[in-house]
């Protein structure tokens, strides 16, 4: 039997730092560090995500055959020899430094360490797992590569200065080939030091502008797309324009004068400027839905191309995929469930693979569950320790999707822990908390007990893949949560808590052969309710990362409002000391370290 052929991707030190392992060109493990440190879009250096895959196959470094990584703020190399003699706490604090100068990956000179521009890694991302032989591919996001590092041949009319920085970037594609058929780049920016992203003429940029300007935070970006629809239609003006596939995005002027700032303004939701922030969510997202509706349709007719992939960050905006997918004029449209910055590595993995091995095509990513199985034992060990056990009770069941679906009808909100964690931004039925869409109270119920979320964010429905064209307008397929869709009018009182305030819902469908005993769940539901939905929400606290191991899940558990936890087919409740037992814990020490540590 011939030794397996391993290939590592990584996304390095900015945010969102994440690895992906190849074995014979499928994807074995991927994960992001945010995982596995508990630091919400983590940065710095990798070596906890090249362990993570590495332990999980049981093998070495030696035994992995090329190392491929992007950075968008340099090429990796570049990079790490500046890290050496420049003090960036944020790319490589101090506590990192000196484990990453002994990492034998770190400021590699081999033949096997090779570095690629940032929108050919999401080009790969897009096409080398997709289930289409030919098509097309959309890369938008907020900044990619400096012109003069990216590597790909483009057309001679997109030529910008070597400072321009990726914006856009379209392709097409056959097989294993990749031809750029348009880059739109942004150029650099007067500003305060470090502040050319936040005045960068470019979509993507624009967007995370107006969720600094809104959150105070660049990265709010899914909460402005869930704000939008409380605006008042053309409040505002536009934002950008775009004509004959020209984009134009003017400076803001001194009129855009309410930006939200943290440390001053106190609670958000509670400003004064509410109505001015919710304006200004609907008009950027009724120009970008605008803007990538006009690119989509000049990529199909450019290439002759019937299906679409999509990738980097924009192509998290939900409500904007789904017009694409119903009006752009594509037969099928595909999207990375990774799209954002950790979808990277999955780029950088099968460019190692296309290019530099040579393989052809083979695997198509059906589901993004690329985490490794935590063992029974792990499971075990979390409910027996001390002051767990104290306070809930753990119970095996003989068939978990019909006892937790009775609890599901009795208002019962669940933490759903099953298989490997799901890689990307979004919870798909491994790492969830699920509850019973038909009452809408249960949307208010899950914010106050375990999310503490803005109260105008939605939550999401999981739905049997085969019934979903009879809840939801539209037929596509949205197994990766990352189409809106409308919600049929006849079904919009019967599941009100997954129903946006626009009418309509971010899908996921679940199919029997992706997610065997989530699909079995909704089916005990169904049969008890006649509905084959559940609210589906990641499995964290607001301001944390989505729960990785079964102690993260039990820490999460113990110290919110979640009603029971399902740790595979463990039923873990708790008992009537938890009322006594959790304020002295909260008083005296922090719960989550506690279940966390090393300590029995």
């Amino acid at each position: 039997m011939p030794k397996p052929r391993y290939i590592i991707g990584l996304n390095t030190y900015d945010h969102d730092v994440s690895a992906c392992l190849l074995r014979d060109g499928e994807i074995v493990y991927a994960i992001e560090k945010e995982r596995i440190t508990r630091e919400k879009h983590a940065t710095g250096f990798y070596r906890e995500v090249i362990d993570y895959c590495l332990g999980a196959e049981g093998i070495t470094l030696d035994d992995v055959e090329w190392v491929v990584s992007n950075c968008y703020i340099l090429p990796v190399p570049e990079m790490e020899d500046r890290l050496v003699y420049q003090d960036m706490p944020g790319f490589l604090p101090d506590y990192e430094r000196a484990e990453a100068t002994k990492h034998p990956l770190y400021r590699s000179r081999t033949g096997k360490v090779v570095t690629i521009s940032h929108h050919l890694a999401h080009a790969y991302s897009a096409f080398a797992v997709c289930p289409f032989d030919e098509g097309a591919i959309m890369i938008v996001d907020g900044v990619g590569s400096y012109r003069s590092d990216v590597m790909e041949s483009f057309p001679a009319a997109d030529a910008g200065s070597p400072l321009a920085r990726e914006s856009e970037s379209y392709y097409s594609f056959s097989g294993s080939r990749l031809d750029c058929v348009k880059k739109v780049w942004m150029e650099p920016d007067r500003g305060f030091l470090s502040d050319e992203f936040y005045n960068m003429p470019g979509l993507g940029a624009l967007y995370s502008r107006a969720s600094t300007y809104v959150f105070g935070d660049w990265n709010k970006c899914g909460e402005l797309m869930g704000l939008a629809p409380y605006g008042r239609h053309d409040a505002i003006g536009p934002l950008m324009q775009i004509a004959d596939n020209v984009l134009t995005v003017p400076r803001w002027s001194p009129d855009y004068n309410q930006p939200y700032v943290p440390d001053q303004d106190g609670k958000w939701e509670n400003h004064p400027s509410m109505r001015h922030w919710e304006d200004l969510a609907w008009r950027v997202q009724d120009d970008t839905e605008k803007v990538l509706l006009a690119r989509a349709r000049w990529l199909r007719e450019t290439t002759g191309a019937k299906n679409l992939c999509i990738a980097g960050g924009v192509a998290l905006n939900c409500v904007a995929n789904g017009r694409i997918a119903r009006e752009s004029g594509f037969d099928k449209v595909w999207i990375q469930p990774a799209a954002g910055d950790n979808g990277i590595a999955i780029g950088c993995a099968y460019y190692g693979l296309l290019e530099l091995q040579q393989q052809p095509r083979r695997f198509v990513m059906k589901h993004s569950y690329t985490g490794k199985t935590y063992p029974d034992a792990d499971v075990e060990a979390a409910t027996r320790r001390t002051l767990v056990k104290a306070q809930t009770r753990a119970v095996r069941s003989d068939n978990i999707c019909r006892d937790t679906a009775k609890l599901l009808t009795d208002q019962q909100v669940i933490g759903w822990f099953q298989g490997g964690s799901e890689f990307g931004p979004r919870a798909l039925g491994h790492r969830s908390i699920l509850a019973d869409p038909r009452r809408p109270e249960m949307k208010d119920t899950i914010n106050s007990r375990v999310k503490h979320r803005q109260p105008f964010r939605p939550f999401a429905p999981i739905v049997l893949a085969e019934r979903a064209h009879e809840i939801f307008e539209g037929d596509e397929d949205s197994p990766f949560m990352l189409i809106a869709k409308p919600v049929r009018p006849e079904w919009r009182d019967r599941i009100p808590a997954i129903v946006h305030v626009d009418g309509t819902a971010r899908v996921q469908t679940v199919t029997e052969d992706t997610n065997p005993i989530l699909y079995r769940l909704l089916r005990e539901f169904e049969a008890l309710t006649g509905v084959p939905v559940l609210l589906n929400t990641s499995f964290n606290v607001k301001g944390e990362p989505i729960v990785e191991t079964p102690r993260d899940a039990i820490a999460c558990f113990l110290t919110t409002g979640i009603d029971h936890l399902i740790l595979h087919d463990t039923m873990v409740s708790k008992t009537a000391a938890h009322r006594f037992i959790a304020p002295l814990v909260r008083t005296y020490m922090d719960v989550a370290g506690l279940v966390l540590s090393n300590v029995k």
